[in-house]
């Protein structure tokens, strides 16, 4: 098997490495969390909430990606966990909106102040050289993240 140094030399060696990479911090920055009784899908929902404000159950369904029945299931969760609350759609009484309460604002903003200072402990680790790198990196990175065209068209 090549060096990863030999590997990162070609375009496709590169995007292999640095999405195992890029996926390996992103597992140990979920194992960060305030409640861990909450599934990823529970807390995509939440974040989504979060970002876009109140929405419909469809809306959410929607953007999120999974069926319907599925998130139903992770609505209820939420509402059970006094996370969001469910409101009604000020000009479509057939809709409800669902928002974030305090306790469900309160909880992502713990997951992140984890997350982050859990990241903040491993940069320590590093030296100011790859701090440096990684400073750099972040910009790249985030031009990456925002790409569009070929959004799931493969898998991981």
């Amino acid at each position: 098997m090549p060096t990863t140094r030999t590997h990162t030399r070609t375009d496709t060696g590169l995007a292999a490495e640095l999405r195992i990479s890029v996926m390996r911090l992103a597992r140990r920055l979920r194992l960060q969390r305030a409640d861990p009784s909450l599934s990823d899908t529970q807390l995509a929902a939440l974040g989504a909430i979060e970002r876009n404000g109140s929405m419909t159950p469809g809306e959410l369904a929607e953007h999120e990606k999974v069926q319907p029945p599925s998130m139903t299931r992770v609505i209820s969760a939420l509402e059970e966990n006094g996370l969001i609350a469910r409101t009604s759609h000020p000009t479509d009484r057939r809709q409800v909106l669902l928002a974030l309460t305090e306790k469900g604002s309160a909880l992502l903003g713990e997951i992140r102040r984890r997350r982050t200072a859990w990241l903040a402990r491993r940069l320590r680790e590093l030296t100011p050289e790859e701090r440096a790198t990684l400073r750099a990196a972040v910009p790249i990175l985030e031009k990456l993240s925002r790409a569009g065209g070929e959004a799931n068209k493969t898998s991981s």
